[in-house]
């Protein structure tokens, strides 16, 4: 359901519902890119993201309540998500619930199935508690999923032995969406033995390779923005892999390890990173420039500390793009460069010309040091005494 007024239609289509399950009671189910729907808010202050109803009216006046209502909850943060849809299901009876996952795992260089007795809670709270209660059955990408393979995960978690194979069956099924769909996770929690003495799949969340975007134009088409934060609309549409922070030092970074080494140092140093940002290898001196105005669109964001690495990547792009960014967008806050490889002196020299204040640096040490520096300098500059009574007194900082 996916109307911002809840309708005639709408109320019959419930009254379909009821009569062709043979439930008495349906699940509302906000339809949100969140975990920890449950225990959410709703903006108007519905409690709960999932309900449990008991007639097509409650249906309606929950959804009207929900359907164009932002939805609050650990996951989401402050920000919420909007809640464009909902989805309406027939009330299950579990006996038993467990997890039940497939994902791309590096340290066997394929796919791995992921199952454990203990489903509907948090895996990762799960794996740290209890390790032995996790399960781990890697496939061979080009032989694929054997049943009997699925038979063993099955029988591990714990599912009776009259279920066993259903519960494989489902396991394999599951491993063909994995594959047709280019997956790179498919998690089921919970899957459950109902009542009724059927194996479930209660709860699916499938993350997409965008690397077969090309091929799965369907899939991608059925992205939804408004579930995300628009600096990650802004980020894949610039072709920039950017990940939001809590913290004060923006970082622009060519590479995923360079990046994350560049996060650590400054932490290491007392700052703190605002965003993962990578350009990749091949960025622009346009690519910089959006870069720059994605860090900068965070308000929380006090200096930028930018380590480029050339490798195919040159760095006078770098450099242009840089002086682009700060000169298009008036930059007032502080900026240290750390650029290394290709054509450094070019870069160097085009930084040295510019009028702007962009500082350089070569040791990615020192350069951590400085941006954490110079965000303190600029706060300690701008520092006002009070003293006793009416008077200010300005306390410049000179560096």
């Amino acid at each position: 359901v996916a109307n911002y007024s809840v309708t005639h239609w709408f109320f019959s289509f419930l009254l379909i519902l009821l009569l062709f399950s043979g439930s008495k009671d349906l699940v509302v189910k906000a339809q949100v890119l969140a975990g920890g729907r449950g225990k959410g808010t709703f903006e108007g202050g519905l409690k709960g993201g999932v309900r449990i109803v008991y007639s097509p009216e409650e249906a309606r006046d929950i959804s009207s309540k929900m359907i164009g209502k932002k939805l609050f909850t650990k996951q989401t943060g402050e920000a919420g998500r909007i809640c464009n849809q909902v989805f309406i299901c027939e009330r299950r009876y579990p006996r038993r619930e467990y997890y039940f996952a497939i994902t791309m795992e590096r340290s066997f260089q394929g796919p791995v199935l992921i199952g454990s007795s203990q489903g509907g809670v948090n895996i990762e709270d799960v794996a740290a508690e209890n390790p032995d209660a996790i399960v781990k059955e890697p496939i061979d990408i080009m032989q694929g999923i054997k049943m009997d393979q699925a038979i063993k995960v099955a029988e591990k978690m714990g599912f009776p032995p009259a279920l066993i194979n259903e519960a494989a069956e489902n396991m394999l099924k599951l491993y063909d969406v994995f594959i047709k769909y280019d997956a790179s996770m498919v998690e089921i929690n919970p899957m459950v033995e109902d009542s009724s003495g059927i194996v479930m799949c209660m709860d699916a969340k499938i993350n997409f390779d965008s690397n077969a975007a090309y091929r799965q134009k369907k899939v991608f088409d059925m992205r939804d923005w408004t579930q995300e934060d628009i600096r990650d609309r802004q980020a894949a549409k610039a072709d920039l892999n950017y990940i939001g922070l809590d913290g004060t030092i923006g970082c622009l970074v060519n590479g995923a390890g360079l990046a994350m080494a560049t996060m650590d140092i400054i932490k290491l140093h007392g700052g703190t990173p605002a965003n993962f940002l990578d350009v990749g290898g091949g960025a622009t001196a346009q690519q910089v420039t959006e870069a720059f105005k994605l860090i900068t669109s965070d308000k929380k964001v006090q200096a930028i500390l930018v380590n480029i690495f050339g490798g195919i990547m040159r760095c006078d792009v770098i450099a242009q793009g840089i002086i682009m960014a700060v000169t298009d967008l008036e930059l007032k806050i502080p900026i240290v460069v750390r650029l290394q490889g290709t054509r450094v002196d070019d870069a160097k020299a085009l930084i040295a010309a510019s009028p702007l204040k962009i500082l350089a640096c070569d040791d990615l040490d020192e350069a951590a040091k400085m941006v954490r520096f110079s965000y303190f300098s600029m706060h300690i500059g701008k520092l006002k005494l009070t003293w006793g009574g009416s008077g200010e007194m300005n306390l410049p900082i000179i560096v």
